[in-house]
């Protein structure tokens, strides 16, 4: 059954996704909001990995708006590429810290799909980081975690959260080919 917290938190972090895409600042502290109601619906569905992804996402939240205001020299950040090394180390990191993860919730918490949650958790904070310094490969890895997400969600009965996450996989499609333009008209 969808309850008014599922209702809340999709709809704070609908609003932060859709404006990430469009490239407007108004995305983090959207962001914060529905963070904070995820945090809480997620304890209750014993996804812990993603309770402390929600802790991450306002933090950087803060960080990120913050950035995007001021930039790294009072000006706006651009949207740019990431570096090709950087991205050849991050993908099997990933992997392994989402392995690393996974395997002390399976031992020490009741956690449901211990390894599976600890990628959501991983790979979306990659993501934001990559989004924090606007480079357009983060809509990348956001479909990836889409794509593990809407069905881990689905499982836990989230279904109004898992159908939501299915829209935001088309955002980040859309959104990366939109941010690649964007990019290529600033270069």
């Amino acid at each position: 059954m969808i309850g008014p917290l599922e209702i809340a938190a999709n709809v704070g972090a609908s609003a932060c996704i859709l404006l990430a895409g469009r490239n407007s600042v108004h995305t983090w502290w959207t962001g914060i909001i529905g963070c904070a109601l995820f945090a809480v619906l997620f304890y209750q569905s014993k996804l812990y990995a993603d309770v402390a992804l929600q802790g991450f996402f306002i933090v950087s939240g803060a960080i990120g708006w913050i950035q995007w205001r001021r930039g790294d020299h009072g000006s706006a950040l651009p949207i740019t590429h990431a570096r090709l090394a950087t991205l050849a180390w991050i993908v099997p990191a990933g992997v392994a810290a989402s392995a690393a993860y996974g395997a002390l919730l399976h031992y020490f918490t009741n956690a449901y799909a211990p390894f599976i949650d600890s990628a959501v958790l991983v790979f979306s904070i990659v993501a934001q980081l990559l989004l924090m310094r606007r480079k357009v490969e983060n809509w990348a890895f956001w479909i990836l975690v889409n794509s593990v997400a809407v069905p881990l969600y689905a499982s836990r009965g989230l279904y109004l959260t898992a159908f939501l996450y299915a829209c935001y996989w088309v955002n980040a499609i859309v959104s990366w080919l939109w941010w690649r333009r964007l990019a290529r008209e600033a270069a």
